[in-house]
């Protein structure tokens, strides 16, 4: 039996020790191609490169077990050069992570390892994205390891409904402490930003984001619940973005 093709990106790097503990997991299920950002690109979003040309490098040697190239683009460029240029044939799964910090909540939409996981999803390839509530470069990713196999075998087999891909949170515990995996939404919550406003020695004001995460729900059923109980959150996300309990009551407005 063919073993599964699978893309592994990030968007902290292709050196992030997160993507090399999920390469490794990987390695023991099927054939790993992985493109990955040549330098971190946290907080990207969904974007990708229109204004500028992009370059893929192949750094991993010839007959090497796991292929990888860097990219010199975002985390979503790298699935689409991966799936359009690189692979001979459509990926049975695609993973992205493991990101150094927290992609539950609104977090998702800004992250840029989510976003490869939705593109991933966008082009009918079944998507997870991984992350740990820890934003240390030399975070401990151990424990999240029999977990990451689990999750990413049980997609394998039994695939994922069409236009779902999986966002999945570790809290920051050690493999004995965490309690188990829990299926749940996605907690209303937002950031309440604040800019550090300082000048240059020349008079020249520049600005720092900083700000305040904010969890304004109070269900049990939420990712930021599970994680701040120690469980593993997962989280199905859409990509259709449709409001489709106002459509209705949109109808009856008078345009």
């Amino acid at each position: 039996m063919k073993k599964p093709l699978i893309l592994v990106t990030n968007d902290d790097g292709i050196s992030a020790p997160g993507i090399r503990s999920l390469i490794e997991v990987m390695s023991e299920i099927g054939e790993v191609v992985v493109v990955a950002p040549d330098k971190p690109q946290s907080a990207m979003g969904h974007a990708i490169t229109i204004n500028s040309v992009l370059y893929l490098n192949k750094i991993s040697k010839e007959n090497a077990k796991v292929t990888e190239y860097t990219c010199s683009g975002t985390p979503v460029d790298c699935v689409k050069l991966a799936v359009n240029e690189l692979l001979d044939r459509k990926p049975d799964l695609c993973v992205s992570g493991i990101n150094h910090g927290s992609n539950s909540s609104i977090n998702v939409i800004y992250s840029g390892t989510m976003s490869a996981a939705v593109e991933a999803g966008i082009e009918g390839i079944p998507a997870i994205g991984f992350s740990l509530l820890d934003y240390e470069w030399n975070a401990d990713f151990e424990p999240t390891k029999t977990f990451i196999k689990k999750i990413a075998l049980e997609v394998v087999e039994k695939k994922l409904p069409e236009g779902v891909v999986l966002n999945v949170n570790f809290p920051k515990l050690a493999a004995n402490k965490i309690k188990g995996i829990k299926v749940c939404r996605q907690a209303k919550a937002l950031w309440m930003e604040k800019f550090d406003k300082r000048k240059t020695p020349f008079g020249r004001e520049y600005y720092w984001l900083t700000g305040e995460f904010v969890n304004q729900d109070k269900g049990e059923d939420t990712d930021e619940w599970a994680l701040q109980n120690g469980y593993i959150s997962v989280v199905p996300v859409q990509f259709d973005l449709t409001a489709h309990h106002a459509i209705q009551q949109l109808n009856t407005w008078s345009f």
